[in-house]
């Protein structure tokens, strides 16, 4: 645990903190509750880019894809699939744009769109709950395939997928990075291979494919309560965007020099994942129909038994362990990336509740242990339950940070910088953490019939919508006196000569370790500059710095130092 010394007098200022191994070597803490500095921003733009993506090789969308079109046939499916894409690909480039910016992750960023310190709190829970969720998808899913082609029975295949995870995340993007590049290449060929072998052998298929029905009472005709049902389990993937900037806030600083492969780095690994992601559940469409004859539309969307028909097509002799090869590579490439993110989530979560910090690799257990509870509860078998009330909530969350970003920040209702340190941040915001809570509350409640069959249907839209107009609303009603606490009084400029986020390192005076400029915040408890982490897990000084004589009062939006800190150009 992190070890805490300090002075019994309650007007002293603390004495030192140390933290133990696991949180202090940057290739295991990855610098999870923290500004990620330019010192540890090593890797290309491609590289980032493609450990991003590398995340993204879960077979969930398969068994998504396969279970909406098994449920609400071909053309609901198809309608279904493309709107939630269309919403999650527009949703994800202002996020993407900002956390790549101030080298956040979006636990940060949620803090500082409309949140507050606090209030990002309940959205650290939403967002681990995604990492669990989809970890025990797709730990389930490799579970199937080492049930089929290794008769290794499921509660046993359960605790193996969660185990062979492990070592792969403790040691976070130093070594992700290798292990997303190097199998990128063959999963990507694997993953095709049985679509080109269909069009060549059986290209009457696709066109049959248009008339698959599955359980559908509309049959493969277009259906709006499928549709919006469809839509609904598909948009529970809306989350997924914060997967995607836990890598991305790694990104170099963007510079004429770099600009268009930086620009192309975070469109194609942020909101560009649900191309992929879209086309994949299209695909597991196609293999459910595919299969239906041979297994049934009850298993036509377990990704090993599309795979193992996919590849029987021209590798009949090894189809079997050429897709159980094939699910087990996926499942390693997206359970790292959810049990990374979850460790990152639940850091941000527990740091703020407890004031203590035993290090990231601490919560990669505990996030693998809640996905494995629910994969021996056989989460698997409520997949479109499950994933249709998460999206309410999910969905509410990326809609109000979305909304400080792309209409509050440009009409100047909030701050146009991302402030994320608890020293200068309100505890609550009601403006992003209200809009939240008002969303998901009418959404869910649609979506347990409140409203009728059309609003149940199209619950995760109502609380997208919700958000949008809630966030702009409540900015207006508090005039954005919630977003800023108090000023910047640090003497070191937030730029570097280069017009870039200063790389100055100061000593922390807590931890007396050098930090760069951008997580660092002056402290009148301690008297001197403190980390942010330091800030977080004091819990002697009462928030003395904006609730003492040093309160400076109400903060304005367009406060001069902290608007030159804006960081990279747009």
């Amino acid at each position: 645990m992190t070890e805490i010394v300090e002075n019994q007098a309650p007007s002293a200022p603390p004495g030192s903190r140390s933290y133990n191994d696991w949180a202090r070597k940057d290739t295991l803490e990855d610098y999870s509750l923290r500004y990620a500095p330019k010192s540890f921003r090593r890797w290309t733009p491609y590289v980032v880019a493609t450990t991003a993506l590398g995340g993204i090789a879960y077979l969930a969308d398969f068994a998504i894809g396969g279970s909406i079109a098994v449920a609400h046939g071909f053309s609901s499916a198809l309608v279904a699939i493309l709107a939630a894409a269309v919403v999650v690909f527009l949703t994800g480039i202002p996020i993407s744009y900002y956390s790549a910016k101030y080298s956040i992750d979006m636990d940060l960023l949620t803090r500082g769109a409309g949140f507050g310190y606090l209030g990002s709190t309940l959205t650290s829970v939403v967002y681990a709950s995604f990492t669990f969720i989809f970890f025990a998808l797709e730990g389930s899913i490799m579970a199937q395939a080492l049930e089929l082609g290794l008769h290794i029975p499921l509660a046993l295949g359960y605790v193996i997928c969660s185990l062979v995870i492990l070592p792969l995340v403790v040691h976070g993007m130093t070594a992700l990075s290798r292990m997303q590049v190097w199998t990128q290449p063959v999963w990507l060929v694997l993953m095709v291979a049985p679509f080109v072998s269909i069009a060549v052998q059986e290209p009457g298929k696709f066109a049959e494919f248009t008339r698959f029905a599955g359980d559908s009472p509309t049959g493969s005709a277009l259906g709006m309560l499928g549709v919006g049902a469809g839509a609904g389990v598909a948009l529970s993937l809306i989350a997924q965007i914060g997967e995607q900037v836990d890598y991305l806030r790694f990104m170099p600083d963007k510079t004429p020099e770099n600009s268009g492969r930086w620009w192309a780095a975070v469109l194609g690994a942020g909101p560009g994942w649900v191309v992929l992601g879209a086309l994949k559940q299209i695909g597991g469409a196609f293999l459910a129909f595919y299969i239906a004859g041979s297994v049934g539309l009850g298993k036509a969307d377990e990704p090993i038994r599309q795979y193992v028909h996919g590849f029987g097509t021209f590798a009949a002799p090894v189809a079997l362990g050429l897709a159980t090869f094939f699910v087990i590579l996926s499942q390693i490439k997206i359970n790292s990336t959810n049990a990374y993110s979850g460790s990152l989530s639940w850091s941000n979560f527990f740091s703020r509740l407890t004031h203590r910090h035993p290090g990231r690799v601490v919560y990669i257990f505990l996030n693998v242990g809640v996905a494995l509870a629910l994969m021996e509860g056989g989460v698997f078998g409520l997949l479109n339950t499950v994933l249709g009330f998460y999206s309410n909530v999910a969905i509410a969350w990326i809609g109000a940070v979305v909304a400080d970003l792309v209409i509050n920040k440009p009409l100047r209702l909030s701050p146009s910088y991302i402030e994320f340190k608890r020293a200068h941040l309100y505890h609550f915001n009601p403006v992003g953490f209200g809009s939240m809570l008002i969303a998901s509350a009418v959404s869910i409640a649609a979506y347990f019939d409140a409203f009728g069959a059309y609003a149940k249907a199209f619950s995760p839209f109502i609380a997208l919508f919700l958000a949008l107009v809630l966030s702009p609303l409540l900015a207006v009603l508090t005039k954005g006196r919630y977003y800023i606490a108090r000023a910047d009084d640090l003497p070191e400029p937030l730029l570097g000569a280069d017009g870039l986020p200063s790389a100055a390192v100061l000593t922390c005076t807590v931890c007396a370790t050098g930090f760069e400029r951008p997580d660092m915040a002056g402290c009148p408890f301690h008297r001197g500059a403190v980390c942010s982490l330091c800030c977080s897990l004091e819990k002697n000084c009462h928030d003395r710095c904006k609730t003492g004589t040093g309160t400076p009062g109400p903060v304005p939006l367009d406060m001069p130092v902290l608007r030159a800190g804006d960081g990279p150009a747009a």
